[in-house]
């Protein structure tokens, strides 16, 4: 296991880090391999996210794993991506749960395939009790298309008596997102130089420090985890109010 930073102390340490992961196909191309193979070195790299955030004392943790966008890519790639899916579904949750971890999955699941889908039931069963580190993996996730669901839900609601227009704020909004009970992530990570948050957490992420880093997620390492976390520390979040 890789030795991790120390990482500075002087400010509040985030509670919720939410990553997009990006590079895999780049990582692959630069070294004349499959975008599979980059795939694969992309979920060590969330093995080692998830032990580092373990060692920082993260509490949440939230994984950009493949958007809605994400279907639009060729199916052979597809097809590979659920594969790695399943196989860390099935190969790496009893690490997870040994280590205290609670997985869970937001996004149209159904769309995955119901084996998957199974999978991910059992999954979030096992580890249900589990409070070290939550971790969350948006899988055929949109932003967009969560706070569409989210309003779908309350119309229905209203129309059917439940909710009033009156009822209506920003804490009820919440409560019928994807991510209910769970806290606004306090620093979103993005890998690869890309400057964007590709419709991940659009709600979410109204106050959240945002940085950019150029590695690629393949190389994703606890040292760069523990970099961000510590430009998050050092950074003076007023949230809009003057100082």
């Amino acid at each position: 296991m890789e030795a991790l930073q120390s990482v500075d102390e002087s400010g509040p340490a985030p509670a919720h880090v939410a990553i997009i992961m990006d590079g895999n196909g780049r990582w692959a191309k630069a070294r004349g391999l499959p975008r599979a193979v980059g795939h694969q070195r992309g979920a060590e790299a969330v093995r080692r996210t998830v032990e580092g955030a373990i060692e920082i004392g993260i509490l949440y943790l939230t994984l950009y794993g493949f958007s809605s966008e994400n279907w639009k890519r060729p199916p052979a790639e597809i097809d590979d991506l659920l594969a790695l899916l399943r196989y860390y579904l099935r190969h790496e949750i009893a690490a997870l749960d040994r280590n205290g971890v609670r997985l869970r999955v937001i996004g149209e699941r159904e769309r995955l395939g119901q084996d998957i889908a199974n999978l991910i039931a059992e999954c979030e069963g096992r580890t249900a009790g589990n409070t070290r580190l939550n971790l969350t993996v948006a899988l055929s996730y949109g932003g967009r298309a969560e706070i569409v669901h989210a309003a779908r839900r309350i119309a229905a609601d209203a129309a059917a008596g439940g909710v009033s227009a009156d009822d209506v704020d920003e804490a009820l909004f919440e409560r019928y997102l994807l991510t209910c009970g769970m806290p606004d992530p306090d620093l979103v990570i993005r890998t690869s130089g890309e400057k964007r948050v590709s419709n991940f957490l659009l709600w979410q992420s109204a106050y959240a420090e945002l940085v950019f880093l150029d590695r690629l997620w393949p190389d994703f390492t606890k040292d760069d985890l523990a970099v961000a976390v510590r430009e998050f520390r050092g950074r003076d979040r007023r949230y809009g109010a003057a100082k």
